[in-house]
C-alpha cells in the first residue's frame, strides 16, 4: 500500500509518494505553490498532467485555460538535413523569395528555412511522465522512452516568485541526434490572444497566414511551428500574453545560447538554442529547444547525457514587464555598466572624428562638376545598383552643419558645406512629370553622372522624406534665409501630398520607368509622414500638418497597434530596422506639436517594441578573447546593448551581429525622462559607453558591424558623420536629464536613416536661466579621466565659457582639468581660479579646486569661466 506524505518546505506545499517507495506509476497529486503561483499535476492513465496553473493578480487567483504539461523530444538516427524549403503559391507555382538581386540576404533566408527551422526533422516523441517524487523544495518527474530516459526537476524560484525553474536531463538509449523541447504548459487560442513575441524576430496580436510576410518581416506570428536561431533573438525568451491578459514566457537560463565570439573569431552563427511560438503539435505555446536537432551537442552515443535549464515566467501583466524581467533580472543587463573600464571618452572620439572628416584622403571626400555646380560627397564602396565602384553619398547633413557651426572650422565651412549643399539641391527631381519634387536617389554615380537608388531603378516616398525634407530641414535650421532650400522643401512636400493615399499611407516604391507601384506585397510601415512634419515646421503651412496627422493616425492603427514595421535598407528588401526607433521619435515630435496624448502613447509603445532590437545576451564577463591580434576580455566586445541594423530572419545581424551606430541612445534617455522606465536609460548608456574596442585608434571611427571589430570605416567613410551626430545627441540628452531640464538646447529634426538622433547648435540654449551657444574647439579642454565627457557653450554677451562635465560611470570619478584659452581665441586667457562651479541643479559650489574634478556616479558639474 502506497503511503502519501505531505511536505511543507519554505511555505511550498509538496505532495508526493512516500520516500520509502521508488518512483512508480502515477498514484498521487504533485504540486508547487507560493504566494504568486500554483501549479498542480494530477495522475492519469497517461501520466502526470497539469490540472491547474494559477497566478496571483494582486488580490485574486487567476487560472490559465487548458493546462497541459506535455513533454516532447525530437530524435533522429541520421544527421538532419539543412536544405532550404521550397515554397509554392495556391496554384502550386514556386515562390521565388527573395528575388535574385537580393544577393546579401538569400543565403540567410535559405539557412533560416531548412527542415530543422521548419520543425519537420526528426521523430517527435511526446509523453506525460509516468514517474514522480518529491525532493526537498523540488519535484522530479521521470520517463522512459524507446530512445532515451528523461528526468525533469521543477522548482519555484526563491527570489522571483512568478518564475518556475526547470532542468531536464536526457540520457540516450540509442545513438542519434536529440533535442529537448520545453514542455507545453497550456494550449492557447490561436484566434484570440493579446500579444506574442520572440524579441528581435516576431511580434503581433494575430497569426499571419502569409508565411513570407510573417517569417520574413516579423509581421504577426507565422502559422507554422518555426524554430528560430538565437543569433537574432535580442533576448532568449519566447512569450505570449493570452486573451485574459496573462503573460507566459519561457526563457533559457544564461549560458544556454551561443557565444557570438567564442575566442578569436565570430561564432555568431553557431546554433545552440531554438525558439518557437507554435510547437511541433501546432499548439500556440512559447517553446524552446535545446540542443537544436543536428547542431552542436545534439549527437549522443548510448549512455551519454545532455541537460537543458530554463524557466517559465507567469505574470498577470502584459508582455513588456515580463520582457524587462528577463532582461534585467535573468540576464543582468546592468552587468556591462558595472564592469566596463572606459579608455576613450565620447568627447575624445568627437575630436578624432572631427579631424577625420576634414581629411580629404581618409574620409574619401570627392568633388565633381554636375549641372553647372560643384557637388561634393564621400566614396561609398558598398553595393549600389549599376555602380562601377563610382558611387558617392553624404550622411547626416544635420551633423555636418552642426559641427561646422560649433567649431567655425574653415575647411568645413568653405569646402565641405557648399559642395554638400549643391549635392543636396541637385539630388531632387525638378524637371516636371510624375517624380518632380521626389528624391532622385541616395547615391551619385560620377562615371555616368546621375543619381540612383541603392538597389534598383525605383523611387520611394520615404526617400523623399529622408533625403529631401529631413536633410534640407536640418540645413535650414542653420540657414533660415535660404530661399532655394525652402523652394525645394515645398516641392518635396507637395510630391508627398500628391502620392499619399486617401487613407493616409504611401506605396513602398514606384518604378522609375513605368511609374507603377513596386513591392506591392508590402505596406509602407515607415515614418514617411515625418517629412510633412518638417515641411510644416519650416514653412508653416497647416496643410502639411493636417496630412501628417492623417498619415500618423493610419500608422498608429496599422503599424503600431499590430507591431508591423518596415525597414529602409533596400539591400535587405526593407526588413524591419532602425526606422522603427525613428518612428518613436517622429511620434514624440507630433506629440510636442499637438499635445495629443495618443501620439505620446504610440511613441512609448513603439519604443518598447524597439527595445526588443537591443541585444541583452550573453551576460558579459572577463573571459579571455582575441580580435585582430589584440588580447581582450569578453565584456569589451560584448553585443549587449547594441542594436540591429536589421534582425529577424532576413537581416544583416544574422551573419554580422549588431551595429555600433547607437542612434537610439539619445532618444532612450529622453524616454526615460518622460516615462521613468529605467530600461531605456540602461540601454542608452550600455550602447553608448565603453565601446572603444570597436574604434579604429588611428581615426576614431567605429566599425559599422560588430563582426568587423575595430577595422574602422571600411567601405562606409560617411558613417563618421552619423557617429558625430548620435554621440552629440546622446551627450545632449544626458545633459538635459541630469540637470532636470535646467540646461537645455533646442533639437532639430531626425537624421536619415540610421535612427532617431537629432542635431543641435543652430540656436542658443538655456543654462540655468542664461543663454549659451554650443562650442567645440580642439585642444580647448583636456580631461585626464576618460570616464568623463564634456560639452561647451559660450555666452558672448557676458563673456562666459561654460563647461559641462559628465561622469559616465557608476562610481565616483576624479580627474585633472586643463583649459587652453588660445585654442578658443588667439591670445585669449582663461583663468581657472576665476571659475564658478555649479551642481546639476544650478547650486553654486564653494571651495572647489578648478583644476581638480570629483563627480559622483552619472553626475554633472558645470563650470563658468570668464574670458577676455
Amino acid at each position: 500500500m502506497n503511503r502519501v506524505v505531505i511536505y511543507c518546505l519554505n511555505g511550498i506545499l509538496l505532495l508526493g509518494a512516500g520516500t520509502g517507495k521508488s518512483l512508480g506509476q502515477p498514484v498521487v497529486k504533485a504540486g508547487l505553490r507560493n504566494n504568486a503561483l500554483r501549479v498542480d499535476w494530477n495522475p492519469t492513465s497517461n501520466g502526470y498532467k497539469i490540472k491547474q496553473l494559477l497566478v496571483k493578480d494582486q488580490s485574486r487567483w487567476r487560472s490559465l485555460a487548458t493546462p497541459l504539461g506535455q513533454y516532447t523530444l525530437l530524435y533522429s538516427a541520421e544527421q538532419p538535413k539543412m536544405d532550404a524549403a521550397v515554397f509554392t503559391d495556391k496554384e502550386g507555382k514556386t515562390i521565388q523569395f527573395p528575388e535574385p538581386e537580393y544577393r546579401y540576404i538569400i543565403p540567410t533566408w535559405k539557412a533560416n528555412t531548412s527542415a530543422v527551422s521548419m520543425n519537420r526533422e526528426g521523430r517527435a516523441i511526446s509523453f506525460y511522465p509516468q514517474q514522480y517524487k518529491a525532493n526537498g523544495d523540488k519535484i522530479i518527474f521521470q520517463q522512459n522512452t524507446d530512445v532515451a530516459t528523461v528526468e525533469a526537476v521543477w522548482q519555484l524560484d526563491p527570489v522571483y516568485k512568478n518564475d518556475l525553474r526547470v532542468s531536464i536531463r536526457l540520457t540516450a538509449k540509442a545513438p542519434g541526434y536529440y533535442s529537448i523541447a520545453s514542455p507545453a504548459l497550456t494550449v492557447n487560442d490561436k484566434d484570440r490572444f493579446q500579444w506574442a513575441c520572440i524579441p528581435g524576430l516576431f511580434q503581433g496580436n494575430s497569426i499571419n497566414h502569409n508565411f513570407i510576410d510573417a517569417y520574413g518581416y516579423g509581421h504577426g506570428i507565422p502559422d507554422k511551428p518555426m524554430v528560430v536561431r538565437e543569433r537574432t533573438a535580442a533576448a532568449l525568451t519566447s512569450m505570449l500574453t493570452n486573451k485574459e491578459g496573462i503573460t507566459l514566457a519561457v526563457t533559457a537560463e544564461p549560458g544556454t545560447g551561443r557565444d557570438p565570439w567564442a575566442f578569436d573569431k565570430s561564432t555568431q552563427s553557431d546554433w545552440r538554442l531554438g525558439l518557437s511560438l507554435i510547437n511541433r503539435h501546432e499548439q500556440l505555446m512559447p517553446t524552446l529547444y535545446y540542443p537544436v536537432l543536428g547542431q552542436k551537442n545534439s549527437y549522443l552515443k548510448e549512455g551519454e547525457t545532455v541537460s537543458f535549464d530554463f524557466r517559465y515566467t507567469v505574470n498577470a501583466a502584459n508582455w513588456y514587464p515580463v520582457y524587462k524581467h528577463v532582461v534585467n533580472d535573468i540576464y543582468r543587463f546592468d552587468e556591462l555598466l558595472h564592469i566596463k573600464q572606459t579608455r576613450l571618452s565620447l568627447s575624445e572620439r568627437i575630436g578624432q572624428l572631427f579631424s577625420y572628416v576634414k581629411n580629404d584622403s581618409t574620409s574619401r571626400w570627392r568633388t565633381f562638376e554636375y549641372n553647372g555646380r560643384i557637388i561634393g560627397a564621400q566614396d561609398y564602396l558598398g553595393g549600389v545598383y549599376e555602380s562601377n565602384r563610382d558611387a558617392v553619398k553624404n550622411a547626416d547633413y544635420g551633423a555636418m552643419w552642426m559641427l561646422a557651426t560649433i567649431t567655425q572650422d574653415s575647411v568645413l565651412i568653405h569646402e565641405r558645406l557648399k559642395a554638400a549643399l549643391n549635392f543636396k539641391l541637385t539630388q531632387q527631381n525638378t524637371g516636371g512629370g510624375f517624380f518632380s519634387g521626389a528624391a532622385a536617389g541616395q547615391y551619385y554615380l560620377y562615371q555616368s553622372k546621375r543619381f540612383t537608388e541603392e538597389w534598383g531603378p525605383y523611387t520611394e516616398p520615404v526617400a523623399t522624406t529622408y533625403y529631401m525634407l529631413l536633410d534640407m530641414g536640418n540645413i535650414l535650421l542653420f540657414e533660415p534665409g535660404n530661399a532655394a532650400l525652402k523652394k525645394s522643401i515645398r516641392l518635396a512636400a507637395d510630391w508627398l501630398l500628391t502620392t499619399m493615399k486617401p487613407e493616409g499611407y504611401w506605396e513602398v516604391a514606384y518604378n522609375n520607368h513605368t511609374m507603377k507601384p513596386m513591392f506591392t506585397d508590402l505596406k509602407d510601415y515607415r515614418p514617411t509622414f515625418y517629412g510633412l512634419v518638417v515641411a510644416y515646421k519650416t514653412l508653416g503651412d497647416k496643410k502639411y500638418l493636417d496630412a501628417a496627422l492623417k498619415s500618423a493616425n493610419w500608422y498608429i492603427k496599422n503599424a503600431v497597434e499590430r507591431g508591423y514595421f518596415l525597414g529602409v535598407c533596400g539591400d535587405a528588401r526593407f526588413a524591419p530596422d532602425f526606422a522603427t526607433g525613428q518612428s518613436a521619435q517622429a511620434l514624440l515630435d507630433l506629440y510636442d506639436i499637438t499635445k495629443d496624448s495618443r501620439f505620446k502613447q504610440a511613441a512609448v509603445t513603439t519604443a518598447q517594441f524597439y527595445t526588443t532590437s537591443i541585444y541583452s545576451h550573453p551576460i558579459p564577463g572577463h573571459q579571455a578573447k582575441k580580435s585582430n591580434g589584440r588580447q581582450l576580455e569578453d565584456w569589451q566586445i560584448s553585443q549587449v546593448g547594441l542594436s540591429f541594423e536589421h534582425g529577424g530572419t532576413l537581416g544583416s545581424a544574422n551573419p554580422s551581429g549588431p551595429i555600433l551606430l547607437a542612434s537610439h541612445a539619445g532618444m532612450f534617455v529622453r524616454l526615460f525622462q518622460l516615462t521613468k522606465d529605467s530600461l531605456y536609460l540602461k540601454m542608452a548608456r550600455t550602447a553608448a559607453l565603453s565601446k572603444d574596442a570597436f574604434v579604429d585608434p588611428a581615426t576614431g571611427v567605429a566599425s559599422y558591424y560588430w563582426s568587423a571589430m575595430n577595422k574602422g570605416a571600411g567601405p562606409y567613410p560617411h558613417h563618421a558623420w552619423w557617429q558625430i551626430g548620435w554621440i552629440t545627441d546622446y551627450l545632449m540628452a544626458e545633459l538635459a536629464l541630469r540637470s532636470q531640464g535646467r540646461i537645455d538646447f533646442p533639437a532639430g529634426f531626425l537624421t536619415p536613416k540610421v535612427g532617431p538622433h537629432k542635431t543641435f547648435g543652430f540656436r542658443e540654449g538655456k543654462i540655468f536661466g542664461q543663454q549659451g551657444k554650443l562650442l567645440f574647439k580642439e585642444g580647448l579642454v583636456s580631461l585626464s579621466n576618460p570616464n568623463m565627457d564634456y560639452l561647451c557653450a559660450l555666452n558672448q554677451k557676458t563673456k562666459k565659457l561654460y563647461l559641462f562635465v559628465l561622469n559616465n560611470d557608476d562610481e565616483l570619478q576624479q580627474g585633472d582639468l586643463k583649459i587652453d584659452g588660445s585654442r578658443f581665441i588667439p591670445g585669449c586667457e582663461i583663468r581657472p581660479e576665476s571659475a564658478e562651479c555649479f551642481t546639476a541643479s544650478g547650486e553654486r559650489m564653494k571651495d572647489v579646486p578648478p583644476n581638480k574634478i570629483k563627480i559622483g556616479p552619472y553626475g554633472l558639474t558645470v563650470y563658468a569661466f570668464d574670458y577676455n
